[in-house]
């Protein structure tokens, strides 16, 4: 790890993060990096002057290494700082950094003991020897292949609609968003709904309803979804995030990415 003094902090030494404990090790160490490159901002003035949207705490702990941040939490500490403070373009930046915290998520499984092996392999045998007689006895040996559940489910977003991304929003003011989404699968949408899934904010947050309904949209149609939100009184920023569920509030793609709205509440 490098060991160099801290700015205003007479024998304080910052030390990175170490890159040989792994995937997650190495993804912090180029937080903490980028971190450096530009200026080394505080937490607190990369949340209050910079506008990243993550609480500072998050902040803090995606660039010590002991776990992997969410993406978003991620995305947030290196937004702030490779696009608003080094300039970088942002589309290149949030591809770059994707790619980082993608190989991170999902490192190398470590190669088990022989014995450990030899006795899931035992496992794996008696298994598929207990599924063929089940098969054999309900099919009466005439096999065949299931289309797993959610197969052909798929959804594409397509644009913001209104209320582009950091759009100051007056405080105590009632807008709404709207995003256009692709049915880019073979399965069509019917009964569902786009169902709040977590937020950035303070305690005054944007208010929303908890879903709000997806219109029928058949393989290959476009639809837009809106949601009415109003803004709260205080100053600050709202980022709210949205999956897809059934009318029991179940998340019918678990896998894909949400979709948001990101303002800036102004006086």
């Amino acid at each position: 790890m490098d060991g160099e003094r801290s700015p205003g902090r007479r024998g304080r030494v910052a030390l990175g993060p170490a890159e040989d404990t792994g995937p997650v090790g190495a993804f912090a160490r180029r937080l903490w990096e980028l971190k450096r490159a530009a200026g080394d901002p505080s937490y607190d003035r990369m949340r209050d002057e910079l506008g990243a949207l993550a609480s500072k705490s998050a902040l803090s702990a995606a660039a010590r290494g002991r776990h992997l941040p969410s993406w978003e939490t991620a995305w947030e500490f290196a937004r702030v700082l490779a696009v608003g403070v080094l300039g970088q373009d942002e589309t290149s930046a949030r591809l770059e950094w994707r790619s980082h915290w993608e190989k991170a998520r999902e490192p190398e499984a470590p190669e088990p003991s022989p014995r450990r092996r030899w006795a899931a392999y035992g496992l794996a045998a008696t298994v598929a020897v207990v599924l063929v007689v089940a098969l054999a006895l309900v099919f009466g040996g005439a096999f065949r292949t299931e289309v797993p559940a959610g197969t052909g489910d798929v959804s594409e977003f397509v644009a913001d609609v209104t209320v582009p991304d950091g759009t100051p929003v007056p405080g105590g003011s009632t807008f709404v968003k709207t995003w256009e989404l692709r049915n880019a699968g073979s399965v069509g949408w019917i009964g569902r709904y786009l169902k709040r899934s977590g937020s950035f904010g303070g305690p005054d947050e944007c208010v929303t309803p908890d879903r709000v309904p997806i219109p029928y949209t058949a393989p290959g149609e476009h639809v837009r979804i809106s949601v009415e939100v109003r803004a709260p009184s205080s100053p600050g920023h709202c980022q709210v995030y949205w999956k897809m569920a059934d009318s029991e509030g179940h998340l019918l793609l678990p896998d894909a990415r949400a979709v948001f709205f990101s303002v800036r509440i102004v006086p």
